[in-house]
């Protein structure tokens, strides 16, 4: 790591793991997830983490947000809990759009806040018919003089909900299909704007339908200029890619370590398993392709923080290769657990749960290897 880190970094490395163990290694109990979800965003601010998801200006860090620190403070996160990880890449995610395009007023209303853990953000651009391709969004946001009317559906927002305010990104032209989609700030009690439908998922977090309705939002509420939505978008997702990857390598660090664990503790044919060559030759390949994963990973964030014309390509290989690798992961961890990595509630189980989505969202494994191959054919 060393080549990819300062000792900034290192510090904040230490402190994550540090928080982590005290805080997210703990039972949960019955608490509701939307309140627990909250109450994680309040933590954060206090802690400090949130800060690294704005610029300094505006209450954080670095004079920019930077991608290793993101990637560290995931990785750790997601090393304890996935419901932790989730709603700190959403501050980033809800938040980055308007540190990269928003003018004063926007970026003194909201970035402090999220650095503080008073607002949570959002990310709105997935539809029915729109995941992958996002070119092809059908929500509307039309011009009536000084305001927008917002009339579509999205789906499988995250903080649906929870959220004080979402970055929802609509067609202003139409007929220009993705050169004619917008982003706007639409603050959560904006009439006509309603949660229509709660999404139960494999990993839990507050995700669900957003309707909007003849809502009107004012010229102020457009991040950059119309037409810029897409643009605006995808320059997002670039920073946040690799991020996905230090999760999944978060998720694989913990499954390795409790496979070690347990390798040591559980005794069959008169000897711990570990000392079972089959089972020492399983530890090794996730203890390699982990190290691999996270390289990559801090490759590539590296490459992203000092400008790399190449760091679109290397985060797109970092999310495909880390996510993919971190599933191979947590189910050898599993395996090895036999059946008590089955047992519903029990850390195996949370953890094959929590990884599968990650070779999803964000762009799927699929599209992952779109980019890298266009990027060496060009």
């Amino acid at each position: 790591m060393l080549p990819f880190f300062t000792q900034d970094h290192a510090r904040l490395q230490a402190q994550a793991r540090s928080w982590t163990d005290k805080h997210l290694f703990a039972t949960h109990g019955n608490e509701d997830l939307e309140q627990r979800a909250r109450t994680l965003v309040r933590h954060f601010g206090a802690a400090g983490f949130l800060k690294h998801a704005v610029p300094k200006q505006f209450g954080g860090v670095q004079e920019k947000v930077e991608a290793r620190a993101l990637c560290i403070l995931r990785e750790e996160l997601a090393r304890g809990d996935a419901l932790a990880d989730t709603m700190f890449a959403l501050q980033g995610l809800g938040s980055y759009p308007i540190a990269l395009t928003g003018n004063d007023e926007q970026k003194r209303r909201y970035l402090p806040k999220v650095a503080s853990g008073a607002a949570i953000a959002a990310f709105a651009i997935t539809e029915p018919e729109a995941g992958s391709d996002v070119a092809s969004l059908q929500m509307t946001a039309l011009r009536q003089g000084e305001q927008f009317v917002l009339n579509g559906t999205k789906r499988f927002i995250s903080n649906a909900g929870i959220a004080d305010f979402y970055v929802v990104f609509a067609s202003t032209e139409p007929e220009k299909k993705a050169k004619g989609v917008s982003a706007f700030i639409v603050d959560a009690t904006t009439p006509g704007l309603a949660v229509t439908e709660k999404t139960q998922l494999l990993s839990p977090h507050p995700i669900g339908v957003l309707k909007f309705t003849d809502c009107i939002v004012p010229q102020g509420a457009l991040l950059g200029t119309e037409g810029d939505g897409l643009k605006i978008a995808l320059e997002t997702l670039d920073l946040l890619r690799c991020s996905v990857g230090a999760a999944a390598v978060g998720f694989a660090q913990r499954a390795l370590e409790e496979a070690i664990r347990y390798s040591k503790a559980r005794r069959q044919f008169g000897r711990a398993i570990g000392e079972f060559q089959g089972i020492e030759f399983k530890l090794a390949d996730m203890a390699t392709e982990l190290e691999a994963a996270r390289l990559l990973v801090y490759q590539a964030a590296w490459a992203h923080d000092v400008g790399n014309s190449d760091a679109k390509q290397k985060s797109s290989m970092a999310k495909y290769y880390a996510t993919e690798a971190a599933q191979r992961i947590v189910d050898q961890a599993l395996q090895i657990h036999g059946g008590s990595g089955l047992i519903a509630g029990s850390i195996m189980e949370r953890l094959y749960r929590d990884v599968r989505a990650l070779r999803i969202y964000e762009g799927t494994s699929e599209i992952q290897k779109v980019v890298i191959a266009r990027g060496l054919l060009k």
